[in-house]
């Protein structure tokens, strides 16, 4: 009974989500690039040796893309060298569990980067980083960006000539939503009174909202944490990236879990 259930409905519901995964991941490594457009004109000529073939019936034609598809493989070789080898590095450099549940934490790498640098300059800038909490209404204080976050974007913006460096950046996973934005100040009478604006503004929204927000100090370029109405101050920038790792990837995993759950 069991093995006639596996191979009736689970197999081919195994077989089929498989094939999905492997699409997805193929979309996603040519998102964005030139293979777009190749993978078009190839998705059509592949219709069109399905029509020629079966609808049709032209012997020439048929076989002339019969046999080019049966080179393709080293054309789609030659073609995506780049993304295969990013995907095989990628590979290579991921546990199985976070292959199957895709996360892509480089992003953390520009906001540690970009921390760093305003520490040893001390420039004055508050990241926040989306959680749970939609934030859809501080975006819209601010100016709406919705661009791949970099380092070099953000530091554009905490510039002191940038028209925005005075608000927050406000991110989500790998995405730059906005920046200039108004943050609610706290009104905590525990804080410090040497903090300023940033810090209270830090403090304040994660007082209403599960975000956390950076804030690296202009005046002695000290990095401040807050969450949860709590704000930790004079971390390192080990302290960041280990904290953000963790935030990140059992993010991740949560997703993860709640995907299975849903399918299953």
């Amino acid at each position: 009974m069991i093995q006639l259930l596996w191979s009736t409905y689970l197999l081919p519901a195994v077989d089929i989500l498989l094939i999905a995964f492997v699409f997805y991941q193929v979309l996603l490594l040519i998102k964005g690039t030139h293979s777009v457009q190749v993978v078009m004109g190839l998705a059509v000529l592949m219709g069109m040796t399905l029509v020629i073939r079966h609808f049709l019936k032209l012997p020439a034609a048929t076989w002339l893309l019969e046999n080019f598809w049966s080179g393709a493989v080293v054309l789609l070789a030659v073609v995506f060298q780049p993304e295969l080898r990013a995907a095989l590095a990628q590979l290579g450099s991921r546990p199985l569990g976070r292959i199957i549940g895709p996360t892509r934490l480089s992003f953390i790498d520009e906001i540690i980067g970009t921390v760093q640098e305003a520490m040893q300059r001390q420039m004055g800038i508050l990241l926040v980083l989306e959680q749970d909490v939609g934030l859809r209404n501080y975006a819209e204080t601010g100016t709406l960006i919705n661009g791949e976050l970099s380092k070099e974007l953000l530091m554009a913006i905490f510039h002191y000539r940038s028209p925005l460096h005075d608000g927050a950046a406000l991110i989500q996973n790998d995405r730059l939503v906005a920046a200039g934005c108004l943050l609610p100040l706290s009104n905590d009478p525990s804080l410090a009174k040497i903090l300023g604006t940033r810090h209270r503004a830090a403090v304040g929204l994660s007082e209403f909202t599960d975000a956390w927000v950076i804030v690296v100090s202009e005046e002695t370029g000290v990095l401040s944490l807050a969450h949860g109405g709590q704000l930790e101050r004079e971390l390192t920038i080990d302290d960041l990236r280990r904290r953000l790792r963790d935030i990140y990837e059992s993010r991740a995993e949560k997703n993860q879990a709640s995907w299975v759950k849903t399918h299953a």
